[in-house]
This record gives C-alpha cells, structure tokens and sequence, in this order.
C-alpha cells in the first residue's frame, strides 16, 4: 500500500466523520462546534499530508546516494580480476543476485531458517555452516560487504563456497540482524511463521515467535535442539532436518 493511498485513506476516513455529523438534526446540535471540527479535521489531514512528503524528500538523497555507490562499485569491477571459484571464475552477476536478493522471496517473506555468520569466522566453520545450511534449506546471512567492498566479499566467498549453486542460499540483509538482535556469530534462528521485512535502512522488524541459539555448534546440533525443545521454530527445525537427511 503507497503512501499516497494511506494519505487519501486518511483523508476520507477524516471527511466522512465530518460529513456524518453535519447530517445529524437533532435538536440542540451545535453546528458551530461541528464546523470547528471540520477544520481542526481538515487541517490535520493538511499536516499528515506534509509530514509524509518531507519525510520523501528527506530520504530520497540517502536512497539515490546509496544506489549511485552500489552501481559504481559494480561497474569499477573487473569480473577477469576477480578470485576463481570451485569450478572456474565465479559468476559475478550471480554472486551479487544471490547476495541482494534471495533472502526475501516474491511474497516479501523472509526465510524460516537463518544462520547468521561473518566472514571474519573461521574459513572450515563456515564452509561446514554453508554446506549444511543449504542442504537444509536455510539461508546463511552475512550483516554487509567487509569494508563495503564487494570485491572483498566475492573474494571471502570463492573461499568458502564448495559449488555454484550454494550461492543461492547465501544472502546479505542488516535488517534481519537487528530483527532478531544478533550480537554473536555464528547464530542460529528458526522462526515460526512467515513474515515480512521491513523496508528501511535502518528500520527494525517485529519478528513473529523464534528459537534462537548462538555459539559454536553444528547446524545439525542446533536444529536437532530447536525439534526437541518444541519451541516456535520446532516445526521448521524438523522440516530442515528432514531436508538434510533427504540430501544424503
């Protein structure tokens, strides 16, 4: 829903509050007091209008600049320079998609099942953390680019990465380290039920019920404790248990 349409919502619900009062014939209504209504209405609605324009306005130079210095550091990349992959030079378009795009899926939902890591871990922890991560079907999640660097990152992952096609289930989202306050990695969440990000750069979602642990465990370990538990996440826990056990 626009911002347009909520303001035009407001507005009409304001308006038509006002227009049922002003049909009222009771004997005694004060319609002075009603006029005077009217316009505090009217005025606010005013107000709220203008509020939501400038706070357009007052983002829209943080969004632009952000997007400039995305588009820049990708055009400034040589793909014949970047590091090789496990099966030859690494696709560079691909990277950037899985990393940018595939932790919200076209309903706007975020994944079930999360591993949230940095490349500042060791490399055999995280190769292990991918590897069973994507054989569950989870997503890895990284908070950024090291140093706001891309190359930095694509290089981290020709590292780490075992095939191609764990790109996929590796993403890049800071949004869902501040939902679920992630202050160590690796940490591991499973989360009840779908739900939606929230759409901001420094916004901080409401999740709904997780489990959640943290420390130096297997993703197996972790998994295996969520089912037990009969937590919120237990159902996905056994779910991604289920998903690894199918990919032996």
């Amino acid at each position: 829903m626009t911002r347009k349409f909520l303001i035009t919502l407001a507005l009409i619900g304001g308006f038509a509050g006002v227009g049922a009062a002003l049909a009222q014939t009771v004997d005694g209504l004060d319609l002075d007091a009603i006029r005077a209504r009217a316009a505090a209405q009217s005025e606010d609605a005013a107000v709220l209008s203008a509020e939501v324009a400038r706070r357009v306005e007052e983002y829209r130079p943080d969004a632009e600049a952000l997007d400039a210095a995305a588009r820049q550091k990708v055009q400034g990349l040589d793909p014949a320079a970047l590091p090789k992959g496990p099966q030859g030079a690494v696709d560079f378009d691909e990277m950037i998609a899985a990393a940018s795009g595939n932790l919200v899926d076209n309903r706007g939902s975020a994944p079930q099942f999360m591993v949230f890591v940095s490349l500042s871990m060791p490399e055999e922890s995280l190769k292990t953390i991918i590897d069973q991560t994507s054989a569950a079907g989870g997503f890895v999640v990284f908070r950024g680019f090291p140093n706001n660097s891309v190359k930095q990152f694509v290089a981290g992952m020709s590292k780490i990465v075992s095939n191609d096609d764990q790109f996929a289930s590796i993403g890049v989202d800071p949004r869902l380290f501040r939902a679920f306050n992630v202050q160590a990695v690796p940490t591991y969440v499973a989360v009840s039920s779908d739900f939606t990000p929230c759409d901001g750069l420094s916004c901080i979602t409401t999740p709904p019920p997780f489990d959640s642990i943290s420390g130096n465990v297997t993703v197996h370990y972790a998994l295996e404790t969520f089912a037990e538990d009969n937590g919120p996440g237990a159902l996905v826990a056994r779910t991604a248990l289920g998903n690894i056990r199918a990919s032996k």
